[in-house]
């Protein structure tokens, strides 16, 4: 269940942060596209690492 949380949470951040990159640059938010970006990056690096270890070897 938790795991099925953080996936949600990573996948409306990515979502967000592109719409905020399609904006013309003059009403982009950098700080906003900055903090996206790094939630998102480890929002998915935790998605990623919780499947590597769930695969059995």
């Amino acid at each position: 269940m938790f795991m099925s949380v953080i996936t949600l949470a990573s996948f409306v951040i990515w979502i967000t942060a592109s719409q905020e990159l399609i904006k013309p640059s003059e009403q982009q938010n950098r700080q906003k596209i900055i903090t996206l970006t790094s939630a998102g990056t480890l929002t998915t690096a935790a998605v990623t690492i919780s499947l590597f270890q769930s695969l059995p070897f």
